[in-house]
């Protein structure tokens, strides 16, 4: 399909842009090419596809769109979101080395240090909500600079131009998760960022049915790579997971709309509540980073971190909630509550955790696109009992 991203808005490019209606039944939906192989007209032809490791043409069409969203040059769909860190992780030799935000996700640093590391390639975590942190982690041997923004779960922000401007003036990529927002909510690649991922298995997916992740790129040798490391590798999203992406990428641009309302509105609550003693959220004025939320984002989202004191507090809490899920993951339509120590961050250790504010009473809330009187509600009864 061509290229609408100068032509199209932001919804209707995610319902449209790599999939045109099918061509031998007129089907408005990509079918789910449930193949391993092609046949071939002759030795040495084909109909552009050879083998499913290669290419699918339902994953083929998932990343036109994905590529188109993200105002990349190429896009890459693999079986999760490590699975699409490792990849990007594969442009990088022995020596190498990567400079990453001190709170990012668990499974990052822990693939970086305890998988990566055994290669020869080796990380220095800073905090990047200063950019001149950056500048001096920079040595001559760094290839790559991997952040997220917001962080999870501090939701602290790092201003992506101007970490993007270090970088190329050092000669050195950038990479920025951006899950936590979207596309909708964030554009790295405008901001100067050379690579974007998610684990699409978040508010990409958005259904918590499939995992996911994605590689989105800006130069011909980061499709070249990448497309090489799927064939080499085979961490590639199977067909019918490449499916439900796209069905529930049609429907982003409402739900984070709806997400981002919601998210707002439960951040107002909770930083009123008494038994709430801090709330992490960038779009409540009080968050050190608000106006910078303002300027590189196009809304708050839904995602927020609160401090309830103590692990029996946060116990208390979980085990009386009625709507809201005790659940791994985000960015479902469901409200989904997470303890991050012993969740999402376990890994990290007990003095990690407290080296980035991740305390046994913290708790992180992915904010769902119910009725918001009932979520609210909902938070409200659980937190009036601990």
């Amino acid at each position: 399909m061509a290229d609408t991203t100068k032509r199209f808005g932001f919804a209707t490019r995610a319902i449209h842009d790599g999939q045109p209606s099918d061509e031998m039944t007129g089907a408005v939906n990509v079918p789910i090419y449930l193949t391993s192989t092609y046949q071939q007209e002759e030795i040495g032809k084909n109909k552009g596809h050879e083998y499913a490791r290669l290419t699918n043409p339902t994953r083929d069409a998932l990343e036109e769109n994905l590529r188109s969203l993200e105002g990349g040059t190429s896009a890459h769909a693999f079986g999760s979101g490590m699975a699409s860190i490792t990849a990007l992780c594969t442009m990088m030799k022995t020596g190498d080395h990567v400079v990453c935000s001190d709170n990012v996700y668990g499974g990052t640093g822990r693939l970086f240090d305890y998988v990566l590391t055994n290669y020869g390639l080796t990380f220095t975590y800073v905090d990047t909500s200063v950019a001149e942190n950056v500048a001096a982690a920079i040595t001559p041997a760094t290839k790559l600079v991997h952040i997220e923004t917001p962080t999870n779960p501090m939701m602290s922000l790092t201003d992506i131009g101007a970490v993007a401007r270090i970088c190329h003036a050092k000669g050195v990529e950038l990479s920025v998760d951006n899950t936590f927002l979207s596309p909708y909510l964030q554009q790295p690649i405008a901001l100067g960022a050379d690579i974007v991922m998610h684990s699409t298995t978040k508010f990409l997916n958005g259904h918590s049915d499939g995992l996911g992740g994605v590689l989105v790129c800006t130069k011909p040798e980061h499709a070249e790579r990448f497309r090489f490391v799927q064939k080499c590798t085979g961490g590639i999203l199977s067909p019918f997971d490449s499916y439900l992406l796209i069905r529930g990428v049609k429907t982003l641009a409402v739900r984070m709309k709806q997400h981002d309302a919601n998210g707002r509105v439960v951040a107002d609550f909770l930083k009123g509540h008494k038994n709430v003693q801090q709330v992490f959220y960038p779009g409540l004025v009080e968050h050190p980073q608000h106006e910078l939320a303002k300027r590189q984002q196009h809304g708050f989202g839904s995602m927020i971190s609160m401090e309830l004191g103590s692990l029996e507090r946060a116990n208390s809490f979980a085990k009386s909630l009625r709507l809201g899920l005790l659940a791994e993951s985000l960015g479902g339509v469901e409200t989904l509550i997470c303890h991050p120590a012993t969740m999402t961050h376990a890994a990290v250790g007990v003095e990690g955790r407290a080296k980035l504010g991740i305390t046994d009473g913290l708790m992180r809330i992915s904010v769902g696109i119910e009725d918001v009187e009932d979520i609210v509600a909902d938070l409200e009864q659980a937190l009036d009992r601990i």
